[in-house]
């Protein structure tokens, strides 16, 4: 009986945001347009510090990446839910689900890790700024780099084996947009004590550890910039930090609340709309943030425009 109870469910149902039949249209223009925005802005991002080569900085370089993760990050989730809204099939099977988490994991973890690269490249070129260059290196950003993707497939590929280990046997319904870790581990009718004693063991270490470095490194940003007696220089190290410690608060804030909240105030909605937080609307942001906020991408963009208009 056990083994037979273990074949039933072979697909799952998303329930989306919504299943009201006036929404659905409103709703998937709203995120296919959220959607291509956090494409089109991220992508002028990496075309822009690829493009300018007064952006060939560590910080440009992780910005960049962040960029790059951000796109994959949205596109592991908003066009499968678009396409569920608009065709009202809201199926996905078990082995799509499956790959949904991994990739979802893998990019949502790698987007964290690099906020805290950024936040030590921002105490080192302000902590540090004779010594910067020898700091953070060309080869020691990529090597950072790389060894982060590791981390990150590793981390998702173990929660994704032992979801594999786990049996479905009552209900296929997910409360949710996309395929996560907590709405999956709610359907499971095995025990899932062990996944959930990983989820804050390791998954803790992975979202609170980078978090307490930003933290760190930001406490010693700010401490550094309070001995500096040129205002303008004050102002300036200010406005290099800021961009990236609001991309910090939208990223970390609605994520924690997701996460790491006691099980017994979870609810759909609010795992829901926290969710559509942290991985459609931070993303978004992240570009207009970067480029409004930060006078060099602004001449960058400037330049980059310019010459393409004379081109044509």
């Amino acid at each position: 009986m056990e083994k037979r109870n273990l074949t039933i469910i072979r697909e799952f149902v998303l329930l989306g945001l919504t299943s009201s039949p006036e929404h659905q249209y409103p709703l998937s223009a709203l995120f296919l347009c959220m959607y291509l925005v956090t494409v089109l802005g991220n992508m002028l991002i990496i075309l822009t510090t690829g493009f300018d080569s007064g952006l060939r900085s560590p910080m440009y370089f992780f910005l960049s990446n962040l960029a790059f993760v951000d796109i994959c990050f949205t596109s592991t989730t908003v066009p499968k839910m678009v396409v569920n809204i608009l065709t009202d099939r809201r199926t996905i099977s078990f082995a799509g689900c499956l790959t949904q988490f991994f990739f979802f994991s893998s990019f949502v973890n790698m987007d964290s890790l690099l906020l805290c690269v950024m936040a030590y490249d921002r105490y080192a070129a302000i902590g540090h700024p004779l010594h910067y260059t020898t700091i953070m290196n060309p080869r020691l950003c990529v090597q950072l780099v790389a060894g982060l993707w590791v981390v990150t497939y590793l981390h998702a590929l173990l929660h994704t084996i032992l979801i594999t280990r786990l049996s479905f046997c009552v209900s296929n319904v997910i409360h949710h947009f996309f395929c996560d870790l907590n709405p999956l581990l709610q359907l499971s009718c095995s025990d899932i004590s062990f996944n959930v004693l990983l989820i804050f063991i390791i998954g803790g270490l992975l979202a609170l550890t980078p978090l307490v470095c930003i933290l760190i490194s930001y406490v010693l940003i700010f401490s550094t910039i309070l001995k500096i007696t040129s205002t303008e220089g004050k102002q300036r190290a200010f406005s290099t930090c800021g961009c990236h410690l609001s991309v910090v608060v939208l990223f970390y804030g609605t994520a924690i609340a997701v996460y790491f909240r006691p099980s017994s105030s979870h609810t759909p909605e609010s795992d829901t709309l926290s969710a559509v937080m942290y991985s459609v609307v931070t993303p978004m942001l992240n570009p207009f943030i970067y480029t409004l906020r930060n006078r060099a991408m602004k001449r960058a963009l400037q330049k980059m425009f310019c010459r393409v208009i004379l081109v044509q």
